[in-house]
Order: C-alpha cells, then structure tokens, then sequence
C-alpha cells in the first residue's frame, strides 16, 4: 500500500510517517504540510492511498480532496480530522473522500482504517459512522445526493435572485430548460415555493 500523507502539523506529520514506515506492508510515498504542495506532485501514478488533514492553511483538504480525486479517480481518500460537524463530514464525502478517521484515534485504528480502505471498505470512526446514519435514517441527507451539480447551480442562482432568462444565459439553456430543472428541484426537496425550497437546501447543506 503506497501512502500519500497531508498534515500541516509537523510533529503529527512525522509521528504518522514513523509509525507508518514501521508497518509492514505500507510505503510512504511522500507527506506534504499543505494542499498547494500536494498538488504539484499529482498526478502521481505510484500513489493509491491518500490520508488528508481537512485543516490544512491555504486550500482546505476537502478542496484538495476534491482536485485530486478529478485528477486521479482510482486513488482513495481518507480524512483525518479533529472536525466532526455534519458539514464538514459530508463535504468531505461528497468531494471524494471514501473514509473519515478522527484525530485521537490509536495507531492501531489507523492502520486498520487504511488496510480497510486499501481493501475496498470505506472505514469512519463510530461516532462518525454513528452520525451518517442518524442522517440517513432521519431522511436528511437523500435530497442533497439527488441534487445534479447543474440543479444545484441553478438553485445557487436562484438564491442570488438571477431571473429565469438570466440563469438561462449563464448556462447557455433555454428558460424552459430552467424552469424544468427548477421544477425537479422542488419535487427532489418536496418544496411547495422558492423560499421552502432554499429552506431546506441550506438545512441539508446544498446552499
């Protein structure tokens, strides 16, 4: 397993490498203090695990995450984060991420996260796990997922207060295409009106 480690702290940066280094069956590729720096080595054909701090200075890791999963698809991501707010989990998933570890965890737990999300799971801490499936189970998250980019675009505009034919230009459709993408968008969040509509998009973390 080739590791690319992101972790702005360099005591945390050089503990995980010593620790990984003495595991058998893992190789640090290379570990990086900044998104920026990580990205000047991608895309790198050697690496297929990457374990990402999300409060890194400058870019954000899920900025990152997001870069490097559309320059390298088959690479997976797992965050390693102090942030377990539901913004910051899902965003994180949604940009690519495949695993979610909170700092603190054992060096045991992060192996075995990484040994599980080599071989094809998709490991989060309980508490994380615990919260993804509140969200499912409350029916909280299933509108966001079922959002295109382009009627989440959309929606964003609407927001702005952009008309019909403005919205149009800007996608370079025709003002029915955009009232039939507005139209989906209220039957995906089950809103009756553009103001329930952004409602429930910024609850569910769309806006």
């Amino acid at each position: 397993m080739r590791v690319v480690l992101v972790e702005d702290d360099p005591l945390l940066r050089n503990n995980i490498v010593l620790l990984l280094k003495g595991e058998p069956g893992i190789t640090i590729q290379n570990s990086f203090g900044s998104a920026e720096e990580a990205l000047v080595s991608f895309p790198d054909p050697a690496s297929e695990i990457m374990l990402v701090d999300i409060g890194l200075p400058g870019m954000s890791g899920i900025d990152l995450i997001r870069q490097v999963k559309s320059r390298k698809p088959e690479i997976e991501i797992m965050a390693h984060t102090v942030f377990e707010d539901r913004k910051s989990v899902f965003s994180a998933l949604k940009a690519g991420a495949s695993g979610y570890l909170l700092k603190g965890s054992t060096p045991r737990e992060l192996i075995e996260a990484l040994f599980n999300l080599y071989n094809g799971g998709a490991p989060m801490s309980p508490k994380i796990a615990r919260a993804v499936i509140r969200e499912f189970q409350e029916d909280g998250i299933e509108e966001s997922y079922l959002l295109s980019q382009r009627e989440q675009q959309i929606l964003s505009s609407l927001e702005k207060g952009l008309t019909y034919k403005e919205i149009a230009s800007a996608f370079n459709i025709s003002p029915h295409t955009v009232h039939t993408h507005i139209k989906n968008i209220y039957e995906k969040l089950q809103a009756k009106s553009r103001q329930e509509a952004f409602v429930k998009a910024r609850r569910k973390g769309i806006l």
